[in-house]
Protein backbone atom coordinates (compact mmCIF):
# COMPACT_ATOMS: atom_id res chain seq x y z
CA UNK A 1 0.00 0.00 0.00
CA UNK A 2 1.56 3.37 -0.98
CA UNK A 3 2.15 5.91 1.76
CA UNK A 4 -0.12 8.94 1.77
CA UNK A 5 1.58 12.24 1.05
CA UNK A 6 0.62 15.83 1.03
CA UNK A 7 1.59 19.14 2.53
CA UNK A 8 0.80 21.02 5.71
CA UNK A 9 0.87 24.79 6.19
CA UNK A 10 1.06 26.17 9.72
CA UNK A 11 0.29 29.87 10.08
CA UNK A 12 1.31 31.76 13.21
CA UNK A 13 -0.93 34.81 13.17
CA UNK A 14 -0.27 37.84 15.34
CA UNK A 15 -3.35 40.01 15.76
CA UNK A 16 -3.83 43.50 17.21
CA UNK A 17 -7.30 44.61 18.35
CA UNK A 18 -6.90 48.39 18.94
CA UNK A 19 -10.55 48.92 19.89
CA UNK A 20 -10.69 46.18 22.54
CA UNK A 21 -10.96 47.79 25.97
CA UNK A 22 -11.17 44.58 27.95
CA UNK A 23 -10.55 40.86 27.70
CA UNK A 24 -14.28 40.42 27.10
CA UNK A 25 -14.13 42.78 24.12
CA UNK A 26 -11.10 41.01 22.71
CA UNK A 27 -12.74 37.60 23.15
CA UNK A 28 -15.78 38.75 21.17
CA UNK A 29 -13.64 39.91 18.24
CA UNK A 30 -11.38 36.87 18.48
CA UNK A 31 -14.27 34.43 18.54
CA UNK A 32 -15.69 35.94 15.35
CA UNK A 33 -12.28 35.89 13.65
CA UNK A 34 -11.63 32.24 14.56
CA UNK A 35 -15.09 31.18 13.38
CA UNK A 36 -14.65 32.90 10.04
CA UNK A 37 -11.18 31.43 9.50
CA UNK A 38 -12.66 28.01 10.13
CA UNK A 39 -15.96 28.23 8.24
CA UNK A 40 -14.99 30.51 5.33
CA UNK A 41 -11.42 29.45 4.74
CA UNK A 42 -11.26 25.91 6.13
CA UNK A 43 -8.54 26.39 8.73
CA UNK A 44 -8.14 24.56 12.00
CA UNK A 45 -7.35 27.41 14.41
CA UNK A 46 -6.58 27.97 18.10
CA UNK A 47 -5.46 30.87 20.27
CA UNK A 48 -1.93 30.02 21.36
CA UNK A 49 -0.54 33.21 22.86
CA UNK A 50 -1.27 36.47 24.66
CA UNK A 51 -4.48 35.15 26.21
CA UNK A 52 -4.12 37.61 29.11
CA UNK A 53 -3.65 40.78 27.01
CA UNK A 54 -6.56 42.99 25.98
CA UNK A 55 -5.44 44.02 22.51
CA UNK A 56 -3.13 41.25 21.27
CA UNK A 57 -3.47 37.62 20.41
CA UNK A 58 -1.50 34.91 18.69
CA UNK A 59 -3.36 32.28 16.71
CA UNK A 60 -1.94 29.13 15.23
CA UNK A 61 -3.80 27.74 12.24
CA UNK A 62 -3.29 24.95 9.76
CA UNK A 63 -4.26 23.92 6.25
CA UNK A 64 -3.50 20.71 4.39
CA UNK A 65 -3.49 19.77 0.71
CA UNK A 66 -2.40 16.94 -1.51
CA UNK A 67 -0.25 19.25 -3.63
CA UNK A 68 1.94 22.25 -2.97
CA UNK A 69 0.50 24.69 -5.57
CA UNK A 70 -3.03 24.25 -4.21
CA UNK A 71 -1.80 24.76 -0.66
CA UNK A 72 0.20 27.85 -1.61
CA UNK A 73 -2.86 29.39 -3.29
CA UNK A 74 -5.01 28.68 -0.23
CA UNK A 75 -2.44 30.19 2.15
CA UNK A 76 -2.14 33.32 0.01
CA UNK A 77 -5.94 33.67 0.05
CA UNK A 78 -5.92 33.45 3.86
CA UNK A 79 -3.15 36.06 4.13
CA UNK A 80 -5.02 38.49 1.83
CA UNK A 81 -8.26 37.94 3.75
CA UNK A 82 -6.53 38.66 7.08
CA UNK A 83 -4.87 41.82 5.75
CA UNK A 84 -8.23 43.09 4.43
CA UNK A 85 -10.11 42.21 7.61
CA UNK A 86 -7.43 43.50 10.02
CA UNK A 87 -5.67 46.45 8.37
CA UNK A 88 -4.82 47.87 11.81
CA UNK A 89 -2.47 45.05 12.63
CA UNK A 90 -1.84 41.49 11.58
CA UNK A 91 1.30 39.49 10.94
CA UNK A 92 1.52 36.03 9.46
CA UNK A 93 4.40 33.60 9.68
CA UNK A 94 4.04 30.76 7.18
CA UNK A 95 5.59 27.32 7.73
CA UNK A 96 5.04 24.74 4.99
CA UNK A 97 6.25 21.17 5.21
CA UNK A 98 5.58 17.93 3.38
CA UNK A 99 4.08 14.99 5.21
CA UNK A 100 7.14 13.03 4.10
CA UNK A 101 9.38 15.52 5.94
CA UNK A 102 7.22 15.22 9.06
CA UNK A 103 7.76 11.48 9.03
CA UNK A 104 11.52 12.16 9.18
Amino acid sequence: MPEAGGYVAVLVIGVHFPDAGSLKGKRKELSSLKAQLHTRLGLAVAETGHQDLWQRSTLTASLVSGDLPTLTTAVERVERWLEERLPQGVSVERIVVSVEDLRG
